[in-house]
């Protein structure tokens, strides 16, 4: 046949070599047929291949991988000795509840219950990490001290703990920080990389080039407070104004006629210290611990120490950074990402 000549509607001229009749020229009705035959044939072991490679990957156990992205971040693990450090550094021990968020392998989680006897508790969002995390636990022998929850960080209720571990972005730290500046007092987080913006760290490691951060929650010492103090045979009285934004205090000391401004205030969880200079011209110096609306603590000046007491006129005024970051605060936490 001439080539290009077309051929009829009808049939189809193949070689088949199965066929009894080779060349054959077939009805296109029964070559569909024969062609359908084929496929089937085919679909049925396709068919059960496919089953059986989903079978195999049901089968096989879930391994993370690192660098692998969740809700919010890509897991990367913290560095066994920087996690060691920033527990060291946050004084964990078995009288203390730590907890990781976004727990990952839980490979920190069962460090804080290994080492330091701790009772911990991961959050993490993938439900199959908290297996992940589960497993190892059990096999580090500390599943007793060690909890694993699926959870996202910012809905999960994790007040219980009063020391907070994170590996987050830092602007999730800064979601985050409302949450953990209204925890108790004294309260210890620490954190891998990132900071929290305006609210500075009470310190900083560094460890092969990987920094570290503790901040301490702090008491609310805002406010105006009324201040008595032993002064030799009779009694000294002074009104504080104090003002605070994060762990940072500033303010004065008014006796009758007479203001001055506070030395070196500073808090540190619930333990405030300050100092003013008296009417006599003498250095006072204060050391104590705030518990609601009162301050009790002792006093140094000329001769021995005496106790002294304050307590708080009207409502504590909220604490100064406790409000929820600024867009331009979470801009400008993305863009550090680069330079960190």
């Amino acid at each position: 046949m001439p080539a290009g000549f077309p051929l009829p509607d009808s049939t189809v001229t193949l070689s088949f070599r199965r066929l009894s009749c080779p060349a054959s020229r077939l009805p296109l009705s029964r070559l569909l047929a024969v062609l359908s035959l084929g496929v089937a044939g085919l679909s049925a072991p396709l068919h059960a291949s496919a089953q059986a490679t989903q079978a195999s990957a049901q089968e096989e156990p879930f391994e993370p991988q690192l660098g692998r992205h969740g809700k919010d971040v890509m897991w990367l693990p913290t560095p066994d000795a920087l996690a060691e450090r920033l527990m060291r550094m946050a004084g964990l021990g078995p009288q203390d509840i730590f907890v990781d968020l976004g727990a990952g392998d839980g490979r920190v989680s069962i460090a804080a219950a290994r080492d330091f006897q701790a009772q911990a508790l991961g959050v993490e969002f993938d439900p199959r990490m908290v297996a992940v995390s589960q497993r190892n636990a059990q096999e580090a022998g500390v599943a007793g001290r060690t909890r694993f929850i699926e959870g996202d960080i910012f809905k999960a209720d994790f007040s219980q703990a009063n020391i907070v571990f994170m590996y987050l972005l830092p602007q999730l730290n800064l979601r985050l920080r409302p949450t953990l500046m209204a925890m108790a007092p004294g309260t210890r987080i620490i954190t891998h990389q990132f900071h929290m913006g305006r609210w500075e760290p009470d310190e900083t490691t560094l460890i092969a080039h990987r920094p570290g951060y503790l901040w301490i929650v702090p008491a609310n010492a805002g406010g105006r407070w009324v201040l008595n103090y032993q002064l030799g045979a009779g009694r000294g009285q002074a009104t504080l104004d104090l003002s605070q934004t994060f762990q940072k205090l500033k303010g004065t000391a008014a006796m009758g006629e007479l203001q001055t401004t506070l030395r070196q205030p500073r808090l540190t969880g619930e333990r405030i210290a300050f100092g003013f200079t008296d009417p006599q011209g003498q250095l006072r110096e204060f050391t104590g611990v705030v518990t609601a609306d009162r301050i009790r603590g002792t006093v140094t000046g000329p001769g021995d120490a005496t106790s002294f007491t304050a307590r708080r006129e009207g409502a504590a005024p909220p604490v100064g950074g406790s409000e929820p970051p600024s867009q331009e605060e979470l801009d400008a936490a993305a863009a550090s990402l680069g330079s960190e």
